[in-house]
């Protein structure tokens, strides 16, 4: 178990979103369920039986997923997101496709699902590129960057060789 993991706060539909992610990611399982029982669904005023929380893994990487209710103070925020380090652009190009059809396309690799999730898409070339040693390669590679949505990987390369 790892010692930090994200917690995620769905208002109901956290078994829908992690189901989703079990399909969308190639290394994904669900740990575990809790489901609220009769204390828990009165305090909480979800119902009896329903998902509480979800445990599940992409990648590795340990989550948990939550349908807490609407609660005010408790909305989503784009200052968090998860950061999906992609090896070649067919990776990249099945994760956003996947994660944006009915989500949200943002800028420079970043988008927002359909459940309010914030992810970035970014293949591992581009920090590569973004490293380097010869600041003004790595200029041209960001600002080609800040042109993109969805991030190109050749896009990238020609910008660095230019």
């Amino acid at each position: 178990m790892q010692k930090i993991s994200p917690f995620i706060w769905f208002v109901d539909n956290a078994e829908e979103a992690v189901n989703y992610y079990m399909t969308t990611f190639k290394n994904a399982k669900i740990v575990s369920e809790q489901r609220y029982d009769a204390e828990s669904a009165k305090v909480s005023g979800r119902p009896e039986g329903s998902i509480m929380v979800m445990d599940f893994e992409i990648e590795g990487q340990s989550f948990q997923a939550l349908n807490g209710g609407v609660v005010p103070g408790f909305e989503r925020s784009s200052m968090v997101s998860f950061v999906v380090n992609c090896e070649n652009q067919e990776e990249l190009d099945s994760l956003w496709n996947k994660l944006t059809d009915g989500g949200q396309i943002q800028q420079c690799g970043w988008c927002v699902d359909k459940f309010g999730v914030t992810w970035q898409i970014i293949p591992r070339r581009l920090n590569e590129l973004l490293a380097d040693p010869d600041k003004a390669k790595a200029g041209r590679v960001m600002h080609a960057m800040l042109q993109m949505k969805k991030i190109i990987i050749a896009d990238l390369e020609k910008a660095a060789q230019t």
